[in-house]
C-alpha cells in the first residue's frame, strides 16, 4: 500500500475532518461468535489466490518502467481474458511522479455481466514501491520491495474472484480495476504530500473509463494488503464515514462467514488510499486493509521493507478476504 498516507494514526487533514480518530478499543461483539451462519458461495480457493501472489512476486518488483512491471501487466491481462471477462480495457498513460520521473502506467479494467446496468466495483493496486524506505537496514532503503502483501495480495484475490465469475456469472455487473502507480509517493509527512500517491487512480478519475456520469457502480470495495499473517481488518475512518453501505456489507458478511475475529468492528485509523479517489469520483468505496497491526499500531511490520515477501503471506487470510468479497458480490441483486 502506498497511498496518499497518513499512517494509521489520528492524523486528520481537511479531507478527513469529518472522520473519527483511531479507536483504542475493539468491539468484542464482533468476535463473540466465529461459527459461520451463512454458506460460502462459489468456489474461492485461498491456495489459488496465493499462487497468483507467488506468480507476481516471481516477476520481481513491479515498478512502472521495469521488466517485472511489464511481465505482471501481461499476466493480469492474460488471466482476466482466460477467466472470461466480457471486456478487458487497458488505460495507458504517462504520469509524472514527485521525483520528476515520467512513469508509463496501465490501469487494467475487466467487466463481468457487462449488460447489467446495476454494477459494483472491486479494486486493487498492482504496482510495488520502488524503495524499501521503512526497512530496518538503512543500506536497503533504496531497494525496491518484493510487494507480496502490498500489491500482489489484492491482485491475487481479485484474480481468484475472476476465476469464480467465469464459472458462475454474478447477478449484477461487476467491474475489476487494477490501479497502477499507487506506491510511488513521497514518504515523510505523508498528509502533506497527498497528491504524490495513487497516481493511477488519480489519472483514472479524470476520465472514469468506462463509465459516464449516469452509469457509475453503486459502490466499490478496495483490497490492499489483504494477505499478511495474523492480519486483522478494522474499518478505515474515511470509508466508514463516507462509504458506510459497502463497509457494512463487507464486515457483516465476514462475521456471518465466521471471520469476525479477523474483521474487527471498530475504526482502526485514517489513511488516504485509492478508495478515497473512487469515493470522490462518485463511487463510495470500502477499504479492506490492515492498518492497525497489533505489533505496530499501524501497518504490518513488513510494510515498505524487503520482508514483504511470500514468507509472510497466509493463504487462510487470502481465503477469508476473498470469500467475504465473493459472497458480497454474489448476494448483490439487480433492482
Amino acid at each position: 500500500m502506498g497511498k496518499w498516507k497518513v499512517f494509521a494514526v489520528c492524523v486528520l487533514t481537511t479531507l478527513l475532518a469529518a472522520t473519527g480518530c483511531k479507536s483504542s478499543t475493539q468491539d468484542s461483539s464482533a468476535n463473540a461468535d466465529s461459527a459461520p451462519s451463512v454458506a460460502r458461495i462459489g468456489d474461492f480457493r485461498g491456495d489459488s489466490a496465493y499462487a497468483h501472489v507467488a506468480a507476481q512476486v516471481a516477476f520481481g518488483p513491479r515498478v512502472p518502467g521495469t521488466p517485472g512491471h511489464d511481465a505482471c501487466r501481461e499476466y493480469i491481462i492474460g488471466r482476466l481474458r482466460a477467466y472470461g471477462a466480457d471486456t478487458v480495457i487497458v488505460q495507458e498513460a504517462t504520469v509524472k511522479a514527485y521525483t520528476g520521473d515520467m512513469l508509463p502506467i496501465s490501469n487494467i479494467i475487466a467487466q463481468y455481466n457487462r449488460a447489467n446496468t446495476r454494477r459494483i466495483l472491486l479494486a486493487a493496486h498492482w504496482d510495488t514501491r520502488p524503495w524499501a524506505d521503512q526497512d530496518d537496514n538503512a543500506a536497503d532503503r533504496d531497494k525496491p520491495i518484493p510487494g507480496a502483501n502490498d500489491g500482489a495480495s489484492g491482485v491475487g484475490v481479485l484474480l481468484e474472484i475472476a476465476r469464480n465469475f467465469a464459472a458462475r456469472q454474478p447477478g449484477v455487473g461487476v467491474d475489476l480495476i487494477f490501479f497502477d502507480a499507487e506506491d510511488y509517493g513521497r514518504s515523510g509527512g505523508f498528509y502533506n504530500h497527498n497528491d504524490t500517491w495513487c497516481l493511477g487512480s488519480q489519472h483514472w478519475a479524470e476520465t472514469k473509463v468506462p463509465y459516464t456520469s449516469g452509469n457509475l457502480p453503486v459502490y466499490g470495495i478496495l483490497l490492499d494488503m489483504v494477505g499478511g499473517r495474523d492480519a486483522r481488518f478494522h474499518y478505515e475512518a474515511f470509508a466508514h464515514e463516507n462509504a458506510p453501505t459497502p463497509c457494512l456489507k463487507v464486515w457483516s458478511e465476514a462475521k456471518r462467514l465466521g471471520y469476525g475475529d479477523m474483521f474487527i468492528n471498530s475504526i482502526g485509523g485514517a489513511i488516504i488510499d485509492d478508495h478515497v479517489i473512487l469515493t470522490r469520483a462518485g463511487i463510495p468505496t470500502a477499504d479492506i486493509i490492515e492498518l492497525n497491526n497489533e505489533a505496530t499500531s499501524s501497518f504490518p511490520p513488513t510494510w515498505h521493507t524487503l520482508d514483504d515477501n511470500l514468507e509472510h503471506i497466509d493463504p487462510h487470510v487470502l481465503d477469508a478476504v476473498g470469500q467475504t468479497v465473493l459472497n458480497v458480490a454474489y448476494n448483490e441483486k439487480t433492482f
